[in-house]
């Protein structure tokens, strides 16, 4: 069971969470979470304003304390196990306070400190719903997730390593459970084969749990977040959004990369592997059925389930006539981003040219370099990729017609069809992007729905 930030936002929300728990403690859960809403950001900040030598990173650490130490008073009764708590608090946030001086004195900010410094919000919060746990009467105990969870050394991004990860869940984890005490471990953290603390990268606690849960042979993953489940388009942008009651993997896997944001893209690797279902679920409405991801899944092939999008994309467009049917070339310009760790999500070529996405700007002036050695670059900034997501659409006839008659007032730049027989993604400028995505919301799921539309509530949640 993970439960990310708003499901852990508030002491209303730990409660609600340990009843959660408690109503499944025969099926021996694991329990994972994410820091409290908006602390890892807050943390960030303050690493950036104490790398400006800002004095104002002292109100972060300040906040901080103050929402914690509030969230201990309100969960655990008075007693030693509430002083114990308080004081592991204190000394996380004087962890912090090092760290932060650390940056301030030195003027620079690392990766690896990044990495120490956004992990405190997950070392938190695991003690505290730990504890609020034992404290509504479920044998809980904490469990440090670097003992656990053993990455590479890419802070900011690290890979978990299968085997060490393994060994660190039959230590760590497996014994608990087979003491019937039910494990508390932070998501999103892990840590070096040398002990330093790395992170996974922004949603990488869902990641976490699918791991965990890959590794213990888990009957079921368990997603907890804030909206119903995986939804026809983000609701946000269209009202009329509807849950789906069933995804396939590859459906998912797709709606996750391109865009859907209730779902970290790494999540479903572990889970496909071991062939474990993961159910999307509501902590704000946990009597809706939510989304059950599987091998297979409701729906009609050729028929469009979900549309995704995805902002905060460049397009490289490389030309170069006399070399790119030379043996070799497409190769040489995978190198490129290979040797940069760029990850690239759609391509389209032609006989004078191949156009490549990329969704990581970091490195994207190093990548323009090294590629205009093989041919004349252009970078389009500000772009986004639209998905439009089901099964079967490679032998389906007139699929994308009806796509992009439905979106033909806007400016597409890149088409990808064919790839994938889940997928039919196309690249506009972000300006255009929520534009196209309710034209293709109309045109698939709208008109002939008839079905309850879905809107979103002053709270973030959901209404039907």
């Amino acid at each position: 069971m993970k439960f990310g930030g708003t499901s852990v936002g508030s002491p209303e929300r730990i409660r609600a969470l340990a009843d959660l728990v408690a109503a499944r403690i025969d099926q021996a859960p694991v329990v994972v979470v994410s820091a409290f809403s908006g602390i890892t950001d807050a943390l960030v900040h303050g690493a950036q304003l104490a790398l400006a030598r800002d004095a104002a990173c002292a109100r972060v650490l300040s906040s901080t304390l103050e929402r914690h130490h509030d969230a201990v008073l309100a969960l655990v009764p008075p007693g030693a196990e509430r002083d114990n708590l308080l004081a592991q608090v204190d000394n996380l946030l004087a962890e912090l306070r090092a760290l932060y001086s650390g940056v301030y004195n030195l003027g620079e900010l690392t990766p690896r400190s990044l990495d120490a410094i956004s992990s405190m919000g997950e070392r938190l919060s695991h003690e505290i719903v730990a504890k609020a746990l034992r404290a509504r009467g479920v044998p809980a105990r904490a469990v440090d997730a670097r003992r656990v969870v053993i990455t590479d050394e890419s802070f900011g991004r690290a890979r978990p390593l299968p085997d060490e990860t393994a060994a660190g869940v039959a230590s760590h984890v497996r014994p608990l459970l087979d003491s019937r005490l039910l494990p508390v471990l932070a998501g999103f953290i892990g840590a070096t084969r040398q002990g330093a603390t790395t992170t996974l990268g922004r949603g990488g606690s869902d990641w976490s749990a699918s791991l965990l849960g890959a590794i213990l042979g888990a009957d079921e993953i368990q997603i907890w977040t804030d909206v119903d489940g995986m939804m026809t388009v983000d609701p946000r942008v269209v009202a009329a959004a509807l849950t789906l009651p069933s995804v396939t993997f590859d459906e998912a896997a797709e709606l996750a990369y391109f865009g859907a944001k209730v779902l970290h893209p790494e999540t479903i690797r572990p889970a496909i592997e071991r062939g474990i279902p993961v159910r999307i679920l509501n902590s704000l409405r946990p009597q809706a059925p939510g989304t059950l991801i599987r091998q297979s899944a409701e729906g009609t092939p050729g028929e469009p389930r979900a549309i995704a999008f995805k902002k905060g994309i460049s397009v490289i467009l490389i030309a170069q006539p006399r070399m790119l049917m030379a043996y070799g070339f497409v190769a040489r310009v995978f190198e490129v981003f290979d040797r940069h760790r760029t990850p690239v999500d759609l391509i389209a070529t032609s006989e004078v040219s191949i156009s490549l996405t990329v969704d990581d700007p970091s490195r994207l002036r190093a990548v323009e370099a090294e590629l205009a050695a093989l041919g004349d670059v252009k970078v389009l900034a500000g772009m986004a990729i639209v998905s439009v997501i089901g099964r079967g659409f490679v032998r389906h006839p007139g699929l994308a017609g009806r796509i992009f008659q439905a979106i033909r007032e806007v400016n597409v730049v890149m088409i990808s069809f064919g790839a994938s027989d889940v997928n039919v993604s196309f690249v506009v400028a972000e300006a255009d992007a929520e534009r196209a995505v309710r034209a293709l919301h109309r045109e698939f799921f709208e008109a002939a729905a008839g079905a309850p539309a879905v809107a979103v509530n002053a709270a973030g949640g959901l209404v039907h």
